[in-house]
């Protein structure tokens, strides 16, 4: 089959024996360009961690995207800092100095807002509460205020301890006040105090008569300087966050914990998990590599000549992406993975047919001439086949594919140059005369003939896995859901998850503008009505209703607070102290005692008992301890009884001088996050679940368009994101199936031919398919980047298979003991070990991605191998008939 290609045949068979003969000066110049390469690339290669910039701004969500990001600037690209603390004071506090500190660092954040520590809201937020909650707070402070009052004058262990003894005796007398929050408090206090798990006593929740929780939260919401010209964009930012956390006095192993998410964080930690381990994982995956090609190749010399033409393809293939593009996203950043695969392929291909014609008895010149024409034309067809496929991304909307496209598509090309130019030059001095290993051939060559042997099994097997996997394909899916490709263990994603719980307060939610006030006014209405939103937030819903009616209730607190005055407590001798509070104590316990008995039905009791209970243990401890001891273990009591005591009295002295206020008297930090300065209102829609699930992210996102067609925010971005990846890929791989099949009939100038070298790709891509379905591992952003890599290696084994069948009029018998066959199964083998190290990638994105190429790559190994092979032998026997 030489004539067809003779011109192909004698142009690489000439280029390999020229190579060979000026090896000298090849492998110089070789030597100068990796140089020049390396220096070129590490000066000018630069990278985009951007990842919005990788779908055309032409796309309808992302013309939506981009103008709400430009009218609300300060809502993109942000970082959330989660402050938790044990009481709301300690979280109110910690924020407000967080924030103050932020603010004064320009030059790593643009914006820094902390909604609940705004001293406007601080003022005013009693008018947000309604008319019967209002009339309850009054009547709770009411009653407490002699109580509170007396501590405030004294705050002080004795006193806090004498202000409950009389408040027991007063119950006994059968006064109504309501002591449980505060009996009940004071015992939590002294349990986790004497567990070693210090716990400081909200005051603000007992003047409002809630139980403490647990915890408490503040969110800052902080616009960092991104940095795209780094790895990682923001990772200066949030060192500068944590520096300032230390500065306010906040460690990692203090009461108030800080943990930072948001979109940038999400990001920087996406890119650490994807590179985590990567170093050592690299240096094992090459050893493997390395050991693969040995056995392949069984010579040191000639594995250490793929690698050499591996490292100086992927340098140059660097280069042009430098000067074609001139930065890497997170998607083209793949071609080194492309590269590997299918550049190695190249490689192995041409060295192990020198091999085979070395063996058959030829001398160096005359194999590396023959073996440089046989290999250089079936090689040449791959390098176009696959150049086609991956060009075909160019026309895509999904410009992070197309850029790869471009990338991987030249690496072919450059791959082939330096397999002939670089290859032959390395083999004069690497590879030594070799003698065949028949054990070795024949062992894959046996495992092979059971394929042909029982061909018509082969045949059935094909069929009923076709029927298997038309019924599961239509339950192949794509994941929308950017979280689930990160490693679950990152605090980012852990934190964010945990804000997507609650739905009501969702970092992802949908936004949509308005142009004008009725506008958001009526979509409100309609967006209400919508099962699936479970709350709805407009410019509008700041200014509360009801202001006047709501004034008169909080003049009526402030009468009531108004004699509060916080004093700081006599310095008693330490002795003295140390006493006072022993009494006071001592007295409160038998007070609890006696009440007890006197009443124990009442709904007082439990609490009673228990901190009766809390109090046995204290006296226990203390009667173990030296006065030094005791005194530190009371002075630690008083702290957490009493340190949030003046905060909760300062805000609630400012919560009640509210006034009445419209909408321009809302502070511009507030009203520029809502109100544009050209008119337009923001409206933020929260889900009613948690749209973690991709079902429900969906169900979300479709029902809030069909009201509003242009709503943008992150749910939105996300679902629109999937899909226009998806149909870019889609696109992509209709263009290139079109395009490789056209280059095939014209390679092949044969139908049937063509149709052979289609087929095992088509089976592989229709298994590997259904396998994501069986493994429970759908597509996503990340692992969809291995279809252009199965498209090539498919391609490439499949049409070196019918290239060698057609070239040398070889039936599947003898083609499957040739050095074809043998370097399709090592340079697969090659791949695999390659990517499934990636499987064990902490990022779930990578991981997955490594599954899928190993379960691709198998898919299409059996089907080059066994599959192909069987349905050679069809044209075979009708040719012989």
């Amino acid at each position: 089959m030489e004539a067809p290609h003779s011109y192909t045949y004698r142009a690489f068979a000439r280029c390999a024996r020229f190579s060979y003969h000026y090896a000298p000066w090849i492998l110089f110049a070789a030597f100068l360009i990796a140089i020049a390469s390396t220096i070129y690339v590490v000066r000018n290669l630069g990278m985009n961690t951007d990842t919005t910039d990788m779908l055309s701004e032409h796309l309808p969500f992302r013309v939506n995207s981009m103008h709400y990001n430009k009218t609300f600037p300060q809502e993109m690209d942000i970082l959330l800092l989660v402050l938790d603390a044990p009481t709301p004071e300690q979280a109110y506090s910690a924020a407000g100095q967080l924030a103050a500190r932020l603010k004064e660092d320009p030059k790593n954040f643009i914006d820094v807002y902390a909604p609940n520590v705004d001293v406007f809201f601080e003022r005013n937020g009693l008018l947000y509460e309604n008319i019967s909650e209002l009339e309850r707070i009054t009547d709770r402070l009411a009653e407490a205020q002699p109580l509170i009052a007396r501590i405030a004058d004294n705050p002080s262990l004795h006193t806090f301890a004498s202000v409950l003894t009389g408040a027991i005796k007063e119950l006994s007398k059968g006064r109504n006040l309501e002591l449980g929050p505060v009996l009940k408090s004071m015992s939590d206090t002294l349990d986790a105090q004497l567990a070693g798990k210090p716990q400081q006593l909200s005051w603000q929740t007992l003047f409002r008569g809630e139980p403490q929780k647990n915890s408490y939260q503040e969110i800052i919401l902080v616009k960092p300087r991104p940095d795209y010209s780094q790895l990682f964009a923001s990772e200066q930012a949030i060192s500068a966050v944590y520096t300032a956390a230390r500065d306010i006095g906040l460690t990692e192993d203090g009461p108030i914990q800080l943990r930072v998410t948001g979109d940038m964080a999400l990001a920087d930690d996406e890119l650490k998990s994807s590179l985590s381990g990567m170093e050592y994982a690299g240096i094992i995956t090459l050893v493997l590599v390395g050991i693969v090609l040995y056995f392949a190749m069984r010579s040191i010399g000639m594995a250490l000549a793929v690698l050499l033409c591996l490292t100086l393809g992927l340098l140059l293939t660097a280069a042009f992406a430098t000067a074609a593009i001139g930065q890497l996203n997170v998607i083209s950043i793949a071609f080194a993975v492309l590269y590997i695969g299918l550049g190695a392929d190249f490689a192995i291909h041409f060295l192990l047919r020198y091999r085979e014609v070395l063996e058959n008895g030829q001398i160096s010149t005359e194999a590396m001439y023959k073996a440089g024409g046989e290999a250089g034309s079936a090689l040449a067809a791959c390098t176009i086949a696959n150049a086609i496929g991956f060009y075909a991304f160019i026309p895509t909307s999904y410009s992070g594919v197309a850029e790869l496209g471009i990338i991987s598509g030249t690496g072919m090309l450059i791959s082939l140059l330096v397999t002939f130019i670089i290859g032959p030059a390395l083999l004069r001095y690497l590879s030594k005369r070799s003698i065949p290993e028949a054990g070795i051939k024949g062992s894959l060559g046996k495992v092979l003939e059971f394929s042909l042997k029982w061909h018509k099994l082969t045949y059935a097997a094909i069929f009923v896995l076709l029927l298997i996997a038309i019924a599961l394909l239509p339950r192949v899916r794509f994941d929308y859901n950017l979280l689930n490709m990160q490693d679950p263990k990152g605090k980012a994603v852990q934190t964010f998850r945990e804000l997507l719980a609650f739905p009501e307060h969702s970092p992802w939610h949908a936004i949509v503008l308005t142009k004008n006030r009725e506008e958001a006014r009526q979509l409100k209405e309609r967006l209400a009505e919508l099962p699936e939103v479970g709350k709805i937030i407009t410019f509008l819903d700041f200014v509360p209703t009801e202001q006047e009616e709501k004034l008169s209730a909080i003049e009526e607190m402030a009468l009531i607070i108004g004699p509060l005055l916080l004093s700081l407590p006599e310095p008693p001798t330490d002795k003295q102290m140390v006493m006072q509070q022993l009494e006071e104590l001592d007295a409160l316990s038998t007070a609890l005692d006696l009440y007890i008995k006197e009443h124990p039905e009442s709904s007082l009791s439990d609490s009673a008992r228990a901190l009766k209970t809390s109090l046995a243990k204290l006296f226990s401890r203390l009667d173990r301890m030296n006065f030094s001891d005791k005194e530190k273990l009371l002075h630690s009591i008083e702290e957490d009884l009493l340190y949030t005591l003046p905060i909760a009295i300062q805000r609630l002295r400012t919560s009640v001088e509210a006034t009445p206020f419209s909408e321009q008297d809302l502070p511009g930090s507030l009203s520029r996050r809502w109100l544009s300065h050209t008119g337009e209102y923001r409206i933020a829609v929260y889900p009613s679940e948690d749209i973690g699930d991709n079902e429900a992210l969906a169900r979300f996102v479709r029902a809030v368009q069909q009201i509003a067609p242009h709503a943008t925010g992150m749910p939105v971005v996300s679902l629109e994101a999937g899909e226009a990846v998806v149909e870019a890929f889609i696109q992509a791989f209709s263009l290139a199936l079109i395009g490789i099949t056209v280059a095939l009939l014209i390679l092949l100038r044969s139908i049937k031919y063509t149709l052979l070298v289609l087929i095992p790709l088509l089976l592989s891509s229709v298994f590997t398919g259904v396998f994501t379905v069986l493994l429970n591992i759908p597509f996503n952003f990340a692992n969809i980047i291995a279809l252009p890599l199965l498209l090539g290696l498919g391609i490439d084994s499949s049409l070196h298979m019918v290239h060698r069948s057609l070239d040398n009029k070889q039936e599947s018998e003898i083609l499957i003991h040739t050095s074809t066959a043998r370097a399709i199964f090592y340079s697969a083998l090659t791949a695999l070990v390659d990517f499934a190290s990636l499987m064990f990638s902490p990022h779930k994105g990578t991981a997955s991605m490594g599954a899928l190429l190993t379960v691709g790559l198998t898919f299409t190994l059996i089907c080059t191998l066994i599959i192909l092979p069987a349905l050679l032998r069809i044209p075979a026997q009708y040719a012989k008939s």
